[in-house]
């Protein structure tokens, strides 16, 4: 009887977002100008760190791998999306859907030690300021950029290869606007304990972990700051912290409301939504987060200008 509902599975069909067909025009025109933003504004930030030499320190090489791992964060879901917004249903291959599974676990997971090494660098250039060069040396940023493309491979490794030794049932309708982990367990007709013991556990190490790394180098700054008072002090923290935290507060405060909340008050269309939160709209806002609050993007995108201005000229 298992083996007469149990089908080989060729392709999934992706229910995309839930909106109305006469509201398709409108949100696919949104989405790829939010798209096009989240490109050309990473895009923007790698090349004025890459042009300025006086960019060329710890803060902003980590912003520079941060930049690239958002345009392909949001490049692993958000071209198929907009082609489903103008479509009744799109399929995804199941190599397709297994691939993107892959790859969206694996620039979660990066995006989310990128931050967290930071905050380390926060931590590191507020609370000992005057071995700063000497701690976050070239090759320890080497060695944590490293380490974070390294254990984001293990982990979306580990999830896809548990995620192909299943099986599906006849419905093959993914209740989403991608190739969802959480989603399609739920299609499986195997035994799914082992899936999601590693969900919860690679969770724990790969977004509970950082962000608890990161809210520890934040209270120490904190602590730091409180401990000799000062109005130059809390605006000098504010100016070198302020932008980290927003991108944190954005991109933390979605996955855990999604992944890790008790989910009792969900639905469908709710988990969508916040899906949409920190896959479009964080890395689309990142870019405006760290120029308009910082004077050294600015100052870099102001000789970049300049430069064009003077060579037209």
């Amino acid at each position: 009887m298992r083996l007469k509902n149990q089908s080989s599975v060729f392709e999934f069909l992706l229910l995309g977002l839930p909106i109305r067909p006469e509201q398709q025009n409108v949100f696919f025109t949104l989405f790829l100008a939010m798209y096009l933003t989240t490109v050309l504004g990473n895009l923007l930030i790698i090349l004025l760190i890459r042009l300025d030499s006086r960019l060329h320190t710890p803060m902003y090489f980590f912003l520079s791998h941060l930049a690239f791992t958002d345009i392909s964060f949001s490049s692993v879901t958000v071209p198929k999306m907009l082609t489903k917004v103008q479509s009744q249903h799109i399929a995804i291959t199941y190599e397709g859907c297994v691939s993107q599974t892959y790859f969206f676990i694996f620039f979660a997971d990066l995006d989310s030690f990128l931050i967290t090494s930071m905050a380390y660098d926060r931590y590191v250039a507020i609370c000992h300021p005057l071995h700063y060069t000497i701690i976050m040396s070239q090759s320890l940023c080497a060695m944590l950029v490293g380490m974070s493309w390294v254990i984001a491979s293990a982990c979306a490794l580990l999830h896809t290869l548990l995620l192909a030794q299943l099986s599906f049932c006849a419905d093959h309708t993914v209740p989403h606007f991608f190739c969802d982990l959480g989603a399609l367990l739920k299609l499986s007709c195997s035994d799914t304990s082992l899936n999601q013991l590693v969900i919860f556990t690679a969770g724990l190490a790969a977004i509970m972990l950082p962000f608890l790394c990161i809210l520890i180098s934040y209270g120490r700054i904190g602590f730091t700051i409180l401990r000799v008072p000062s109005t130059k002090g809390i605006c000098k923290a504010l100016s070198t912290c302020g932008s980290h935290l927003s991108v944190v507060a954005l991109y933390y405060g979605a996955i855990i409301g999604l992944y890790f909340l008790p989910p009792s008050n969900s639905t469908n269309d709710n988990n969508i939504i916040a899906s949409v939160m920190y896959t479009v709209v964080t890395p689309m806002l990142n870019p405006f987060i760290y120029s308009l609050r910082n004077k050294d993007m600015k100052g870099a995108l102001r000789k970049l200008l300049n430069r064009k201005t003077d060579f037209s000229n």
